[in-house]
């Protein structure tokens, strides 16, 4: 299925064709399926649509159930089945999905590399959503999740503000942390692209990660109080 991807193959009808039937699902999903109500819709559509030109966009989330992508790109106003705008990348940074209601955990160190390594530093955008565990719960009937995605569910999802990182500044922290004989090796390229030996890969990626997941948590827990005063308007 990798050529029905290709932009200019056939014409890229193909890829249309695949964006208006993920698009679809998704609307489906989110909208005549279940409720969903999204905070800070705004910030989001005006990043997918008119950031600036040759600055790559990041967004990250907390990862819910198997639905989450593409499903919380269906809601209302969001052009799901443009496939112009699919020139971003999401990410799930704590690395697998986690139906609790728990802090954030630490994240994996992928998206702090992506950052790190981006030509241009990327914009992120940290998401929280709520309610994909009862579309999609992992434990539905004999430990398995259901054929289909439940309905009658409350999706609630909360977009952030962009996280600025000042990566010169904390590169050159970084440099300054690689003689910390504290940090064992385990046997990471001597130098990285960028010139930062392992030590000082591994402070930048956790700090980097750390901050971003300061920012999720945050914003989990904003959404947990937008949740209780709609519970308590009720």
């Amino acid at each position: 299925m990798e050529w029905a991807g290709r932009e200019k193959h056939t014409g890229g009808i193909p890829r249309k064709l695949i964006f208006m039937a993920v698009g679809a699902f998704a609307k489906a999903v989110s909208n005549l399926l279940n409720t969903t109500s999204v905070h800070n819709a705004d910030t989001l559509i005006r990043l997918v649509r008119s950031r600036p030109s040759g600055v790559p966009l990041i967004t990250v989330s907390n990862h819910m159930s198997t639905l989450d992508d593409p499903v919380m790109w269906g809601f209302k106003g969001f052009p799901t089945s443009d496939a112009n705008l699919a020139r971003w990348l999401h990410t799930f940074p704590e690395g697998k999905v986690t139906q609790e209601d728990a802090p954030i955990r630490r994240l994996k160190w992928g998206t702090a590399s992506l950052i790190v390594r981006a030509p241009v530093t990327p914009i992120v955008l940290p998401i929280i959503h709520h309610g994909f565990e009862e579309v999609m719960p992992e434990n539905f009937m004999f430990n398995r999740r259901p054929p289909f995605p439940l309905c009658n569910k409350s999706i609630n999802i909360v977009v952030g503000e962009p996280i600025e990182f000042d990566l010169p500044k904390m590169r050159a922290k970084a440099i300054s942390m690689s003689c910390d004989p504290s940090l064992p090796s385990r046997g990471w390229p001597s130098t990285s692209p960028c010139g930062l030996d392992e030590a000082a890969q591994k402070w930048l990626y956790s700090s980097i990660s750390e901050q971003i997941r300061t920012v999720m948590e945050s914003l989990r827990r904003f959404g947990k109080s937008i949740l209780k005063q709609k519970v308590q308007h009720l």
